[in-house]
């Protein structure tokens, strides 16, 4: 979309990004029609952090998440990664639209996994991993199959590259969702509860993989309900109700000492 004669949002001028903080949400609103369904988000993410955020079904973490890389267009308020402002331009302290192209370039710097796992049916395990990098960055096919076969490897599926989809089972599926995500080597990882579609037990082979790329240093957002998980590789947590941070801190901090009611009232239905 080429720049519009009216601003999409009005917005204050100069804000300073902290140097560590790979995402910075400000104020940050979205509405479906008259429905608001985020209520004004800050938080910031700090690069090399894992932060999880919980809360119950319909608390506005999945929208809050799809905002991050503009999925979803924001209502009001501001979204940087990486020091670029997401989705928009800034000029004399007015928000304008940038073209689909230049949302795609950004989103490319960001990997995410779905619930679903999101694979192309028609397309076998190595081909789903190599697609975005050929097509988006235009990666040559012998340098996109070795990182993909580094890839599969990493995530414990080696001998997979010629599986399809429906020959996987779900576990099995998800990882290569997250093999594909990591091929375009992004700088941040979005997990949109990532193990809620899978058996009991296939939830521990994915966790593995995702605690794997935490100790190597990748900055990741995870919507979550494995509390677990969340006191163990996250470094901080954020609940969410009603579209709005409730409380936030160190897991064991939050998990173990709650300072809210409705934090209090939720992990005692979770834990």
């Amino acid at each position: 979309m080429s720049e519009p004669n009216e601003p999409v949002i009005e917005t204050a001028e100069g804000a300073e990004l902290p140097s560590d903080a790979l995402v910075v949400a400000e104020n940050v609103h979205k509405s479906f029609g008259r429905l608001e369904v985020l209520k004004g988000i800050d938080l910031q993410v700090r690069r090399g952090e894992v932060m999880c955020i919980i809360g119950p079904s319909g608390s506005g973490k999945s929208t809050f998440l799809r905002c991050v890389n503009h999925l979803e267009k924001l209502t009001a308020g501001r979204l940087w990664v990486n020091g670029e402002l997401m989705g928009y331009r800034q000029k004399r302290g007015k928000l304008y639209e940038l073209r689909e192209t230049e949302v795609a370039a950004q989103r490319s710097d960001i990997g995410m996994v779905f619930q679903r796992f999101n694979l192309f049916p028609h397309l076998s395990v190595l081909g789903n991993i190599i697609e975005a990098p050929m097509q988006v960055k235009r990666v040559p096919r012998a340098e996109a199959t070795a990182k993909a076969t580094e890839l599969l490897e990493r995530v414990g599926l080696p001998d997979k590259a010629s599986a399809y989809p429906d020959q996987l089972s779900g576990g099995q599926q998800q990882r290569v969702a997250i093999a594909r995500a990591l091929a375009m080597e992004p700088s941040l990882m979005l997990f949109d509860e990532p193990t809620s579609a899978l058996d009991p037990e296939l939830v521990g082979e994915v966790l593995d993989v995702m605690r794997d790329l935490a100790e190597n240093g990748m900055t990741m957002m995870v919507v979550t309900h494995e509390m677990g998980f969340a006191r163990e590789v996250g470094d901080s947590l954020v609940f969410m109700d009603d579209g709005a941070v409730v409380e936030s801190g160190e897991p064991a901090e939050v998990l173990g000492n709650p300072q809210h009611e409705r934090t209090r009232a939720f992990l005692s239905k979770v834990l």
